[in-house]
C-alpha cells in the first residue's frame, strides 16, 4: 500500500482535510463563468459591447481551456499537483478581482486569467484524485462536480439581485466571485505536505505519480474520451452563455432567465455526485450515455419551442442531462488511464482539444442567431451535435483501458476486469 493510502487509513482528519480543499476549489471553477451571461444585456449597455464582442466573451473561457490545458500535465510533472494547483488558485481570485476593479479594461484580461486558471484545475483535480484517493477516485470526482455545480448555481441566481442592489455596479457584481476563491487559496494550504514531483518526495509524503509512457494521441480510445469531452463542453456552454438571452427574448424577464440558468445548475447538481459513483462501478458506462444525450437534446429542444410556461421543467431536464455528461466526460479522463501518470497527459489532452472545439460552442451559436434573427437554426444544430455525442460517448463508455508501458509493447487498449475500478 502506498505511504498516503496507508496514513490517510489511519489518519481521517487528512482525508477530510484532502476532501474539504477539493470541495473549495471546485465551487470555484463556474462561478467565474456562470456569473456572467445573466449580466450580459447589462454588460452590452454600460460597458458598450457589440454582439460580436459578448460573443467573444462568451467564448473566451472555453478558448482558454483549450490552450492552456495542454501545458497542465507538463506542469504536474514537474512541480506536482498540489503546488500547481494552488498556483491556479491564487491565479483564478487576481483574475476575478482584475475584472472587478476595473471591468471597463480588464473585462476580457481578467476573464482570460481566470479561464487559465480553471482550465488547470480543471485538469489535474481529476488526475490528483486517482492518486491520493484511488479506492474512493469516483467519490472524490462527484464531491468536487457537486461543489462544482453549486457554485455554478449560486453565480447565476445572485448575478442580477447584486447587480440591482448593489445600484448597478458592475464591479460589485463581479468582483465579489474573488472572496470565495480566496477562501480556497488558504483551504488549499495543507495539501502542500502530500505533493510529490519527479521521482523523488519527501519523506513521509505520497510516492511520485508515474510518468506518462505513451503518447495517448496514438489511440482510438483518446479520442473517443475527447470527443465526447469536447462535444458535451460545447453544448453545455453553448446553453450556459445563451439560455438566458433566449429565454428574455421569449419573453421572460431579466431575473427569471438568470432563475432559470440556476436552475440548470441545480440539475446539474443532481446528477453530479451519483454519475461519477455509478460509473465507477461498473466497467462499461454506455447504459450511462444513452439516457444523458436523450434528455439533454429533449431538454435543449424545450427550452426553444416548448411553452414559455415549462420552461422549469425542460432546463431542469437539461441541466440533469448535462450533469450527467460531464461527470462522465471527467470519469473517463480518469478510469481509461492505467495509473496517474496517464491520467494527467489523457485529461490534459482531452480537455486542451475538447475545450478548443467547444469553444466554437457559444461564438457560433450567437453569431449564427445574428445572422439569421432566429434562433431555431442554432438549436437544431446543437441537436445535430448531441446526436454525435451519442455516438462517440458509446464508443468512450467502452471497458478499454490504456496500456501503461510503451505503445511497442502493448499497441492496442487493454479490457477493463472486474467492478471496473481503476
Amino acid at each position: 500500500m502506498p505511504k498516503y493510502q496507508a496514513a490517510c487509513s489511519r489518519r481521517p482528519f487528512e482525508i477530510t482535510l484532502l476532501v474539504v480543499a477539493v470541495a473549495a476549489a471546485g465551487f470555484n471553477l463556474r462561478t467565474a463563468i456562470t456569473s456572467l451571461p445573466p449580466l450580459f444585456p447589462d454588460l452590452q449597455t454600460q460597458l458598450h459591447l457589440s454582439t460580436a464582442e459578448l460573443s467573444l466573451l462568451a467564448a473566451t473561457p472555453v478558448i482558454c481551456f483549450g490552450v492552456v490545458s495542454a501545458f497542465a500535465a507538463w506542469l504536474n510533472r514537474r512541480y506536482g499537483e498540489e503546488a500547481i494547483l494552488l498556483v491556479a488558485l491564487i491565479l483564478l481570485t487576481a483574475g476575478l478581482l482584475l475584472r472587478g476593479v476595473a471591468p471597463e479594461v480588464m473585462l476580457f484580461p481578467g476573464t482570460v486569467l481566470a479561464a487559465s486558471a480553471i482550465a488547470v484545475l480543471n485538469v489535474l483535480l481529476s488526475s490528483m484524485a486517482k492518486r491520493r484517493w484511488p479506492e474512493r477516485a469516483g467519490l472524490l470526482i462527484g464531491i468536487y462536480l457537486t461543489a462544482l455545480s453549486v457554485g455554478a448555481i449560486l453565480s447565476s441566481l445572485l448575478a442580477v439581485p447584486l447587480y440591482r442592489s448593489s445600484g448597478g455596479s458592475v464591479r460589485l457584481a463581479l468582483g465579489i466571485w474573488a472572496a470565495p476563491a480566496a477562501l480556497a487559496v488558504l483551504l488549499w494550504l495543507p495539501q502542500l505536505r502530500y505533493r510529490a514531483v519527479g521521482a523523488a518526495s519527501p519523506a513521509g509524503a505520497p510516492a511520485a505519480a508515474p510518468r506518462a509512457s505513451i503518447k495517448v494521441y496514438r489511440y482510438a480510445l483518446t479520442w473517443q474520451v475527447t470527443a465526447f469531452m469536447g462535444l458535451q463542453s460545447l453544448l453545455y456552454y453553448a446553453a450556459l452563455s445563451w439560455l438566458p438571452t433566449i429565454f428574455q427574448d421569449r419573453g421572460a424577464s431579466a431575473v427569471t432567465a438568470g432563475d432559470l440558468l440556476a436552475l440548470m445548475g441545480l440539475g446539474n447538481l443532481a446528477t453530479s455526485l451519483i454519475v461519477p459513483v455509478l460509473a465507477h462501478r461498473r466497467p462499461s458506462q454506455r447504459a450511462l450515455v444513452v439516457p444523458s444525450l436523450i434528455g439533454t437534446a429533449a431538454g435543449l429542444a424545450g427550452s426553444l419551442w416548448a411553452p414559455l410556461s415549462t420552461a422549469p421543467f425542460w432546463v431542469l431536464v437539461l441541466g440533469v442531462s448535462q450533469g450527467s455528461c460531464l461527470g462522465l466526460a471527467i470519469f473517463f479522463m480518469m478510469a481509461r488511464a492505467p495509473d496517474p501518470g496517464v491520467a494527467a497527459s489523457l485529461s490534459a489532452f482531452s480537455q486542451s482539444v475538447g475545450y478548443l472545439v467547444a469553444s466554437a460552442g457559444p461564438l457560433e451559436v450567437g453569431l449564427l442567431h445574428s445572422a439569421t434573427g432566429s434562433w431555431d437554426i442554432p438549436v437544431a444544430l446543437l441537436l445535430v451535435l448531441c446526436a454525435a455525442e451519442l455516438v462517440v460517448g458509446l464508443l468512450a463508455g467502452r471497458p478499454l483501458v490504456l496500456p501503461a508501458a510503451s505503445p511497442r509493447g502493448q499497441p492496442t487498449p487493454t479490457r477493463m476486469s472486474g467492478t471496473g475500478r481503476t
